[in-house]
């Protein structure tokens, strides 16, 4: 039998949604995805990280890309590259679609209006360069609240700054985790992770084993049977963490199904308490 999933919408409501390089990188898929965003009600957020696009031009200015499991190491001329592109060219690129969809965004860094500041990471065994860090009160949710209750969608791109004058390269994961957990206070929160896959798969080599609702008693069996392990590990431990710090839901799904949510369908992988 099929769980149906709805979300109450409406002013005491909220939609934190991030997407990747999936969604970034191809014209169409980022076109469908903000009509789809448009369409949901009540208020939204989306957090953005960079695509493929930082490193393709950080290759023609002869900036070598360096990335350590997969994290950039984000040396001085690499941020100035990840500031111009993630700040501008693609935020800027969203915001205008989705005026063209009827959505009133506003595109941001966590420097502007000082809504996420964030400390440079330290050095242990790697040195990340000016990567940030997110701590329990970096963000202002009272300010980007007055923005949304304004009348505004706030989209943030994958930067914050250290309230020194300095931007830092910070997780967008991250960033829309430490946005949902603050606003939750404030608004019955969902914090939607879209990627690739259609949910947390069951064989991740079958598309139609969707494992459609995780709780906490349930994450442990999937992790004791091995189903689930290694790269989605760290992702599913932050979600399970963001609930605990009051969000109501974590949604892990495909970025072109979230049509699904406004029809009151199910979509991704839900997970909750």
């Amino acid at each position: 039998m099929t769980t149906k999933h709805t979300d109450t919408v409406g002013k005491g409501s909220l939609h934190v949604i991030k997407i990747g390089g999936n969604v970034i990188d191809n014209s169409e898929n980022l076109h469908h995805f903000l009509k789809d965003f448009t369409a949901l009600e009540g208020h939204k957020i989306l957090v953005h990280g960079g695509g493929k696009v930082a490193t393709q031009l950080a290759d023609t200015l002869g900036i070598e890309s360096k990335l350590v499991d997969g994290r950039r190491i984000t040396d001085i001329e690499t941020l100035r590259v990840v500031t111009m592109v993630y700040g501008g060219l693609i935020n800027k690129n969203i915001v205008a679609q989705l005026q063209r969809f009827g959505t009133n965004a506003i595109g941001l860094t966590g420097a502007d209006g000082n809504f996420i500041r964030a400390v440079k990471r330290p050095v242990k065994t790697i040195d990340y360069g000016y990567v940030g860090d997110i701590k329990n009160d970096s963000v202002d949710a009272a300010a980007i609240s007055r923005l949304m209750e304004a009348g505004f969608t706030p989209v943030f791109c994958a930067l914050t700054h250290d309230g020194d004058g300095q931007m830092l390269n910070t997780n967008a994961d991250t960033i829309a985790s430490a946005l949902a957990v603050a606003l939750a206070k404030q608004y019955e929160t969902t914090l939607i992770y879209c990627f690739e896959k259609k949910g947390v798969l069951q064989d991740i080599n079958d598309e139609d084993s969707l494992i459609r609702d995780i709780d906490p008693v349930r994450y442990e069996e999937l992790k004791k049977q091995q189903i689930i392990h290694s790269g989605m590990l760290p992702k599913l431990d932050n979600a399970f963490t963001a609930i605990s710090c009051g969000v109501k839901a974590v949604i892990i799904g495909k970025a072109d199904e979230l049509g699904t949510l406004q029809k009151n369908e199910p979509f991704g992988t839900r997970l909750s308490k």
